[in-house]
């Protein structure tokens, strides 16, 4: 999974990226469903992503944190699993959700600025019923889960 724009790599960081990165977690609440999402903060984490995965737990996902909103594009270069993919205000507001397809470069983004990105496997928020409007919790959007 990757950041549409991709900052330059120096050439130990592109050694790097030939595998899946595994990351601190935190616990989100998407209603009475509990997420548990690795959290992306570096430029280089954002890049990486959830490329190389061969599967993901059933409730885990990927939270990327981004230091300004703005719009966020995302694609699947190098990404093995389908992912659903919500982008999220700053206060755990879900602005747009949207299904991607594995191993694609077609562009999927925020229809406003977000800091916030959470993908998660293909249909779990269809799934639950999680959709625009809809709100997650936890220490990232300002409320306790």
């Amino acid at each position: 999974m990757s950041v549409c724009v991709l900052p330059l790599l120096a050439p130990s960081t592109a050694l790097a990226q030939d595998r899946a990165q595994h990351l601190p977690t935190v616990t989100l609440g998407a209603g009475m469903h509990n997420i548990k999402a690795e959290v992306a903060e570096t430029p280089q984490e954002h890049e990486i992503g959830l490329m190389y995965r061969t599967s993901m737990g059933a409730n885990d996902g990927m939270l990327f944190i981004f230091e300004r909103p703005g719009q966020q594009c995302f694609w699947m270069k190098n990404t093995l699993i389908p992912l659903a993919v919500a982008f999220v205000a700053d206060d755990g507001t879900v602005v747009n959700v949207d299904e991607m397809k594995p191993q694609t470069l077609d562009p999927h983004c925020s229809t406003k600025p977000v800091r916030f990105v959470l993908e998660m496997n293909t249909g779990w928020f269809a799934k639950r019923g999680i959709k625009d409007g809809s709100k997650l919790s936890g220490v990232p959007f300002g409320t306790p889960r």
